[in-house]
């Protein structure tokens, strides 16, 4: 986390995104999004592209949903969809003169996630035990705000570093080992109980408890966003081979199309989809 002091007012993000059904899957559960927004306007963005901070703030996120039939699609386009209408409206009431508290903002977004999947999951027999994992990237001028909740994660690359760090925690009990210095990253990624969640969004969860945190940025970060369906296929120094070698000054537009092509060449058991934010 860098101190407010050293943080500029304003920046300009690269972006790419990509998903795959995989090897084994006929449909695809992941969804991701990309967005930007004022008090006025909210607009969705394309696959890849670059914008300022200076005057709008941008939304970036990936679910990965669970259910019979296709309620898994529809669990994740829900989850991503909450996000569109709730942050401008965070927006439109800081720009009255009203501060944000982010984390309130964040947790009010997950609970209400967390509502409608119930309530779908409980109206319709074909949604019946539809759940969702959500991660999500708030950028303002200086900081990344997060939320977090389920098995997809959210990764951190310093400017000139090379050590890629995750931000989110894996909500399941093999996650807890593995940052408990318990079992080592091969032993995580091998476990056969590493998808057995213990918090998400919808289904029988009863209580919404988001991680949240905020990490300061400069110019030569990346953040990552992906679903685990990206981890089953790449370890962490790979990422971060891909993430440098596509461009030795950082990342490119096709960055998450590599991640994701490499993933799914390597393993493809699952749906698989990468989000990758760049500062410059």
């Amino acid at each position: 986390m860098r101190s407010p002091e050293v943080i500029s007012t304003s920046a300009l993000l690269k972006w790419s995104a990509w998903t795959d059904c995989g090897k084994v899957r006929p449909n695809n559960e992941d969804a991701f999004l990309a967005l930007r927004f004022d008090a006025t306007e909210v607009q969705r963005l394309r696959k890849s592209g670059d914008a300022s901070t200076a005057k709008t703030d941008f939304a970036f996120a990936v679910s990965d949903g669970m259910g019979g039939a296709l309620a898994g699609e529809y669990a994740s386009r829900i989850a991503v969809e909450k996000i569109t209408t709730m942050l401008p409206r965070s927006f439109k009431q800081s720009a009255t003169g009203f501060a944000t508290d982010y984390d309130d903002v964040l947790t009010e977004l997950f609970g209400e996630v967390h509502k409608a999947l119930v309530y779908l999951g409980a109206s319709y027999e074909e949604c019946a035990g539809m759940e969702a994992t959500l991660t999500l990237c708030w950028f303002t001028p200086g900081w990344m705000h997060f939320g977090h909740i389920g098995d997809s994660r959210l990764y951190y690359l310093p400017a000139r570093e090379n050590k890629i760090k995750q931000l989110s925690h894996d909500d399941t009990h093999v996650g807890w080992l593995f940052r408990n210095g318990k079992i080592n990253e091969r032993e995580a990624r091998t476990h056969p109980r590493r998808s057995v969640l213990q918090k998400a969004l919808g289904g029988g969860n009863q209580f919404v408890d988001p991680q949240l945190g905020a990490v300061g940025y400069e110019n030569g970060d990346i953040f990552l966003l992906c679903t685990d369906g990206l981890i089953d296929g790449l370890y962490d120094d790979h990422v971060v081979e891909i993430l440098r070698e596509t461009n030795p000054g950082g990342a490119t537009a096709n960055s998450a199309q590599r991640l994701v092509k490499e993933a799914v060449e390597k393993s493809g058991r699952d749906n698989t989809t990468a989000l990758v934010v760049e500062v410059i």
